[in-house]
């Protein structure tokens, strides 16, 4: 008995001896973020070929699955279910089908992904049958079911590979509360994701043991955008805050602000943290290599982190892939192609910066005919696109109206509405002192220079989807004045007199009537819950279908500028509004 333990005790001892030392385990992961739709290589919006989209990511992850000297992982990083006519279509046209994201995520072998708020948008029955046709988990530890208590999806997954077990934590910004409406995220709470990271990463540690710890979060890296306070809680951009403040993450994936960016940060035991933002649409996509060497008994000896942003231009997209899709692009090159009626001028989104504009004054108007309103608001939801004259397609109202935004009616006194338009200008006006000065308010560095962008044109200071105008009322705005202070409202557009103290019924959209951009909090002065009760209707569809049905049964149309208000001092705006329209656009 003693011998043969004795034996046994001298082979366990050997094979121990004999083992490696050290393993070393080349981890490459590859990340995609706000792909928006753009899962074949074509622009069906604006009707063209594109070099970029999943069928040239796709190109790529099989280009470095058959690299035998690396254990790939492919995550997606959210806002997948909105953008082109591709998921529009499969969203809301064709809801017997199966939906064409999940046939793409499968087929290309995502290993994990993230829930986004456009994702949120589509509407509970796209989103909960997402989670059961991905055949990867959909993650987000910041939702929280109200009737249970626990994770509406799935917190975070643990990924395994050579015997390194790789944790994902999802996060999804909270700002869905104040850009959806309520009807879309029923049952939800949402967590500040720094309390809710706090939480799980206990929770991952403890349970999972992992080598490696990743986030995928679907917030952007600015805390501080456009004036946020990062120490208020359920901040919209929270990504860095997450790395910063809670220990143990390796690497970040974060998107939702389709900002490239590839950078360390250091979090509050010292650690360095990588960070990567590949963007929107699949024009890049992240790769990051993970390097871990392993002792005998799989505890890390040493890891580092590296990565970079790779552009999909000069890629071929897969020819199986496009191939196996091939059916359903025809299916939606005959959706966009439709013609619905035909439009005697061109219109575009440049004019709308200036002054009141044909394409801003189409949107109000329909939101004032569906509605039935007094007052309508709507601000130019593309930054730069124009709609031919002629023949007007499907494709076409993607141009017009980019989002699904439902369509509210609300209560709003008078007062309230120019307080409203106050914001609304105050972000989008400089208080010019002089005809020299620049009308708009652009990004300036600490000198007061002018911020270009990479094309050499300066950018605007705000977001341009938060430059509400109104229609229904007569109104001036005057940019000598100061902020607070810049609107005069002159009557209604019917000739009656406007009362600050009167109830109007205000036609908007779901975005903004939530408290997106801020104008009904902020301007207006109201609360959430009394946003909440000032909502009288909300409307079955979105304004885009709305849009499509008002060319439809107009047919052949000319659009109108509604010329409600107008920009003072005259003199100064027909000198400054050339020079910014140049300085954002370059010359036409």
């Amino acid at each position: 008995m003693t011998f043969r333990f004795l034996v046994l005790f001298l082979l366990l001892s050997l094979r121990t001896f004999l083992l490696p030392a050290q393993k070393d385990i080349t981890l490459k992961i590859i990340h995609t973020s706000d792909v928006h739709g753009a899962i074949l290589p074509f622009d069906f919006i604006n009707n063209n070929a594109v070099d970029f989209g999943l069928a040239h990511v796709y190109t790529y992850v099989k280009q470095e699955r058959s690299n035998e000297e690396q254990e790939l992982i492919l995550l997606d990083n959210g806002d997948v279910l909105q953008g082109q006519p591709t998921v529009y279509y499969a969203n809301f046209m064709d809801s017997i089908g199966h939906h064409i994201i999940p046939e793409v995520m499968n087929y290309m072998g995502y290993d994990a992904g993230t829930v986004g708020n456009h994702d949120i948008e589509a509407g509970p029955n796209i989103y909960n049958h997402m989670v059961e046709a991905f055949n990867f988990p959909w993650l987000s530890a910041n939702i929280v079911d109200k009737r249970t208590g626990l994770p509406y999806f799935k917190p975070y997954t643990v990924i395994t590979r050579q015997g390194i077990r790789i944790a994902v934590m999802g996060l999804t910004t909270p700002g869905v509360t104040k850009w959806l409406s309520p009807s879309l995220w029923p049952n939800m709470q949402f967590v500040d994701m720094v309390d809710a990271a706090k939480m799980w990463m206990d929770s991952i540690r403890i349970k999972e043991n992992p080598q490696v710890i990743i986030g995928l979060f679907h917030s952007g890296h600015n805390a501080a955008y456009e004036d946020s306070d990062p120490d208020a809680p359920l901040n919209e951009n929270a990504s860095l805050l997450v790395g910063q403040q809670v220990p143990g993450f390796d690497a970040l994936f974060i998107g939702h602000d389709h900002e490239r960016m590839v950078k360390k940060i250091v979090n509050c035991h010292n650690d360095s943290v990588l960070v990567v933002d590949p963007g929107s649409q699949a024009t890049h996509i992240s790769d990051v290599t993970i390097k871990v060497s392993l002792d005998k008994n799989n505890k890390v000896i040493k890891k580092s982190v590296d990565g970079t942003i790779v552009s999909m231009q000069g890629l071929m997209p897969d020819p199986e892939y496009v191939s196996h899709f091939s059916n359903f692009s025809r299916k939606i090159e005959e959706f966009v192609d439709q013609r619905i009626g035909t439009i005697s001028k061109t219109i575009s989104t440049r004019d709308a910066y200036f002054g009141p504009s044909e394409f801003v004054s189409l949107v109000l108007s329909v939101q004032l005919g569906v509605s039935n309103t007094d007052i309508s608001f709507a601000a130019p939801l593309s930054f730069d696109v124009s709609i031919e004259q002629g023949p007007l397609y499907v494709r076409d109202m993607f141009k017009l109206y980019s989002f699904e935004n439902l369509l509210y009616i609300m209560n709003l006194t008078g007062k309230e509405i120019k307080d409203y338009l106050e914001f609304s200008y105050s972000l989008w006006f400089n208080t010019m002192t002089s005809a020299n000065d620049n009308m708009l308010l652009l990004r300036k560095d600490e000198n007061g220079q002018i911020i270009t962008g990479k094309d050499g044109r300066a950018m605007l200071k705000a977001s341009f989807y938060n430059f509400d105008c109104a229609a229904g009322i007569n109104y001036r705005v005057d940019v000598s004045k100061p902020v607070g202070q810049r609107v005069t409202i002159l009557s209604m557009e019917n000739g009656l007199p406007f009362e600050e103290d009167k109830m109007y019924r205000v036609a908007i959209n779901s975005y903004r009537g939530t408290g997106g951009g801020d104008h009904l909090t902020h301007g207006a002065g109201l609360t959430q819950q009394e946003l909440r009760r000032r909502i009288v209707n909300a409307s079955t569809q979105d304004m885009r279908y709305y849009l499509m049905k008002w060319v439809e049964l107009s047919g052949a149309f000319t659009p109108e500028n509604r010329n409600n208000w107008s920009v003072v001092p005259a003199e100064w705006v027909e000198q400054a509004a050339p020079r910014d329209r140049t300085l954002l656009f370059g010359k036409e």
